[in-house]
């Protein structure tokens, strides 16, 4: 009997099945494999050991005590034939039927790309994240970035995650493009919707220029302000100021330069200067000085106007004063130079005698100033002496009484500069 209670076990008929749950499971959800032994009634009631296997691989290290396999997120890759073994007693190995166990992969959706910073448009040299997302999707997913509406592909990675990221260190102007991402994870590629984006520029250093009618602003010119930014994406907001106060603003919505106008008083002098701002930060331009002249008609008073009026006035009348005395004055003079009565010098002139000459006895010349009627007129006399010849030896002198003046010699000369009849004088003397 002893011996029958020893081989009993050993000629029992015994089954051994392994069952998964769920036999067809997806990925990332758990699996329970569970190891199960079918035998008759009076069996023995020895504790078996346990041990499961994956495509002739264990999965456990050694025998266990536990019939049941734990999977807790099974991937594509755990796919396989699965099987499991028992032992009841040290001589005996059982072994469950093979089983193959297929994980099914969840199809990628919803994939999306996002950058960072967020926005659309980004300034030259910003750093550029592109993120592309599954909202499902299992297993490894191989993540795609497309530029441009042809798909040119920037790069791609492969990893066990439902996000991924590309990087653009520095982006410059030619960077401006549409961009899109695909996720693959053996079911096809899934694309995102295009995003685009825009490098703008921040603006250079402004340009004021300040444009007047003429060279020298007046009061009252048009005056024109113009700031224009050389480089700058659009739009550009720019502001006018005067002594640092703001005149007034201008846009430039598709770019180049604005314009402000006002007419100048004498208050606006001084200096000016303009900011351009496109929302990447503002510059300011250098300072412009414009200096107004006041028209003299502006600054005189009434007052002033009044006493220069009278002024004016008083001088005319001494004009007036002054021409009648000096008509008056040539008048008399015209009168005194054609009087008859007007009596002639009683001295006789002196006699002179002219050295050079070979004939001591020749027509003498005499001027003597007979009035001045004006402080730059001098009237002279002229008149000439003949003198007459001496008798020759035995002849008889002729009487003084037949002496005979002429007096065709005389004339009147007027309207001699005083130095030149001076001069006249000299000569005759000599």
């Amino acid at each position: 009997s002893l011996l029958h209670s020893l081989l009993a076990p050993l000629c029992e008929p015994t089954e051994l099945f392994l069952i998964a749950s769920p036999l067809q499971p997806t990925e990332e959800t758990p699996v329970t494999l569970t190891c199960k032994i079918q035998s008759p009634p009076q069996s023995s009631d020895a504790q078996p050991q346990f041990r499961f296997f994956r495509d002739s691989q264990p999965l456990t290290p050694d025998w266990s005590s536990s019939w049941e396999f734990q999977i807790p997120a099974v991937q594509k890759e755990d796919s396989g034939s699965y099987w499991c073994e028992a032992q009841k007693v040290v001589y005996k190995v059982l072994r469950s039927p093979r089983f193959q166990m297929n994980v099914k992969r969840v199809p990628i959706s919803d994939v999306s790309l996002e950058t960072q910073p967020l926005g659309e448009q980004l300034a030259e040299g910003d750093k550029l994240v592109f993120i592309c997302s599954v909202d499902k999707g299992t297993g490894n997913i191989t993540f795609l970035w497309y530029r441009g509406t042809l798909g040119l592909n920037l790069e791609t990675k492969t990893q066990h995650s439902l996000t991924a990221e590309f990087e653009i260190p520095a982006v410059r102007k030619n960077d401006t493009d549409q961009y899109y991402c695909a996720a693959d994870n053996g079911y096809g590629p899934k694309l995102s919707g295009l995003v685009s984006i825009t490098v703008r520029i921040p603006v250079y250093r402004p340009i004021l220029t300040i444009r007047v009618p003429r060279a020298q602003a007046v009061v009252g010119d048009d005056v024109e302000l113009f700031c224009e930014a050389p480089i700058g994406s659009p739009p550009i907001l720019y502001q006018f100021y005067h002594e640092d106060v703001i005149l007034g603003s201008s846009s430039a919505p598709s770019g180049g330069g604005a314009s402000f106008n006002f007419s100048g008083t004498a208050e606006h002098s001084g200096n000016y200067s303009c900011e351009a701002d496109n929302g990447l930060g503002a510059q300011h331009s250098k300072v412009v000085t414009l200096n107004f002249i006041v028209p003299i008609q502006d600054t005189r008073d009434p007052l002033t106007s009044e006493v220069i009026g009278g002024l004016l006035g008083i001088l005319g009348l001494v004009m007036v004063a002054l021409l009648f005395c000096f008509w008056h004055k040539r008048k008399t003079g015209r009168r005194s130079a054609t009087d008859p009565h007007r009596t002639l010098p009683s001295p006789a002139p002196p006699e002179f005698t002219y050295l050079n000459s070979p004939d001591p006895r020749q027509l003498q010349s005499t001027y003597e100033n007979v009035d001045a009627v004006h402080e730059d007129e001098i009237y002279s006399l002229a008149y000439g002496m003949h003198q007459e010849q001496e008798p020759a030896a035995g002849e008889t002198a002729a009487p003084p009484t037949a002496r005979v003046e002429n007096k065709d010699t005389l004339d009147i000369y007027a309207r001699l500069r005083k130095t030149q009849a001076m001069d006249v004088d000299y000569e005759d003397a000599m």
